[in-house]
């Protein structure tokens, strides 16, 4: 669990230099049902970055998640616990 947060705070951390991009290939990933299982969990923050278009445009939408501007990563990167389990998506 550890090392899972450690990864998922690592990619935030990556967001917030600004150095990651929708096709970066060492971002860890998390399987959707393992997500499933976790929704409602007071350890799981959800985030949803997609732009806002593809946003609205969307009938596919996480109830719990929290939706959060890409372009402006550096104004909410901040505002999540550490020690949380932070997962961001955008599909």
């Amino acid at each position: 669990m550890a090392k899972r947060r450690s990864i998922l705070l690592t990619a935030i951390i990556s967001l917030a230099g600004g150095i990651f991009t929708t096709c970066e290939r060492d971002v860890p990933r998390m399987p959707k049902d393992e997500l499933k299982a976790m929704l409602g969990s007071p350890d799981l923050v959800t985030i949803d970055v997609r732009l806002e278009g593809d946003w609205n445009k969307s009938d596919s939408k996480i109830k719990s998640a929290v939706r959060e501007n890409p372009d402006h990563i550096e104004s909410w990167a901040d505002k999540y616990p550490k020690d949380k389990i932070l997962v961001l998506y955008c599909n």
